[in-house]
């Protein structure tokens, strides 16, 4: 497995932001991350990216510990953040050569002429990051995390601030990248973005996984009882406040 979590758990002083959550990403695998706002989807991806320490529980990143080896662990990963920080006075080729000699990628400026075709940034190749707009930022920054082959990619709300064609090119580059072998996590609000894309599902509330599956899983989960909820309705249900806890059973087929 590329990315495994066993029992993390995070916490503030008295306040938990995540309590007890495993899981597995295999390669190939697309897992979206959904719940609502202070579930602990980011918290989560922070901790897998090494930004924060886990208050319990082990983080493996292709075999690396995140705690006891971050830089092993760091060099397999690409994390982009919902609201990537781009160097404002650096064009958007300086940004790859950047990342290119941080880690150490031989070869890059054929990989990174590929990566700007792809996200439709040719034109904007000698562009500071100051000049960008958001969408455009929202592609340097994940065509960089790109760059050095990652085995782990973990994306925190990759469609914000793109237009129809670059949400299209984005979720095919997400595709391509886990057909190549890669483990993703997707963390995003939509559920359509989920259900479109990614081949299983962890969903978290109030810091606790309460389901953990593939998207027939849900689909089944949505069907069961004679209820035929969309997934929309499902995950209102699973994350409404009174109900999570009597919800927070796997389905057949799924992880508990």
């Amino acid at each position: 497995m590329s990315i495994v979590v066993e029992d993390f758990h995070k916490s503030y002083d008295r306040t938990v932001a995540v309590q007890g959550v495993d899981f597995t990403v295999a390669p190939g695998e697309i897992l979206g991350l959904a719940g609502p706002n202070g579930a602990g989807k980011t918290t989560t991806m922070r901790a897998l990216a090494g930004i924060l320490t886990p208050s319990r529980g082990r983080l493996i990143v292709d075999g690396h510990d995140v705690v006891r080896d971050p830089v092993a662990a760091k060099s397999a990963l690409a994390y982009v953040p919902d609201d990537p920080n781009l160097f404002e006075s650096l064009t958007v080729w300086e940004h790859f050569r950047f990342i290119a000699s941080a880690y150490r990628v031989k070869g890059w400026e054929a990989k990174a002429e590929s990566l700007l075709t792809q996200f439709e940034l040719t034109g904007k190749r000698d562009a500071l990051a100051s000049e960008l707009s958001r969408g455009m930022r929202q592609k340097v920054a994940i065509g960089c995390g790109y760059l050095h082959d990652p085995k782990a990619i973990l994306l925190d709300e990759p469609l914000t601030g793109l237009d129809p064609r670059g949400i299209r090119t984005m979720q095919d580059s997400i595709r391509r990248r886990a057909a190549s072998g890669a483990a993703v996590m997707v963390s995003s609000h939509l559920l359509s973005l989920v259900e479109d894309l990614c081949t299983s599902v962890l969903i978290l509330h109030k810091g606790r996984k309460i389901f953990h599956g593939t998207l027939a899983d849900l689909r089944r989960r949505a069907d069961e009882g004679g209820r035929h909820e969309s997934l929309e309705d499902l995950f209102f249900r699973l994350t409404e406040s009174d109900g999570a806890a009597a919800e927070d059973a796997a389905p057949a087929g799924a992880e508990a």
